[in-house]
């Protein structure tokens, strides 16, 4: 059974910075799978925050979180990472690390997912 775990979500103040991870396990999810990270802020939708492909060579962002947030993985751990400097009140959302086998932003790609973590970002 596949499983993604997040850890690192927490509270911060403005400003602030913190580190999401996710780990992958099962045999589903191998170092090819795109690996993406999405967020769902309260009365919202689930909306696309950043992704990465297997080997690392490609990278998206949403427009909002670029210059900020990073994504990277270490497909040795099947972790995939979401650094976040710079963190706004706005950033406030429960995070999803999920995995598929297509590169996109679109959420219906992402065959596989995670419970998420709350990150919440104080004034």
């Amino acid at each position: 059974q596949v499983q993604l775990v997040e850890s690192g979500g927490g509270l911060v103040h403005a400003g602030g910075s913190l580190r999401l991870s996710c780990v992958a396990s099962g045999v589903s999810v191998n170092v090819n799978h795109v690996r993406g990270w999405f967020r769902q802020a309260p009365g919202k939708e689930r909306e696309f925050v950043s992704t990465m492909t297997g080997g690392g060579a490609n990278t998206a962002y949403a427009d909002s979180v670029k210059g900020r947030f990073t994504i990277s993985r270490d497909n040795a751990k099947r972790t995939v990472y979401l650094q976040m400097n710079s963190l706004e009140p706005e950033d406030t959302a429960v995070y999803y690390c999920a995995a598929g086998t297509i590169f996109g932003i679109d959420s219906s790609l992402y065959k596989y997912w995670g419970q998420g973590t709350q990150v919440t970002v104080s004034s």
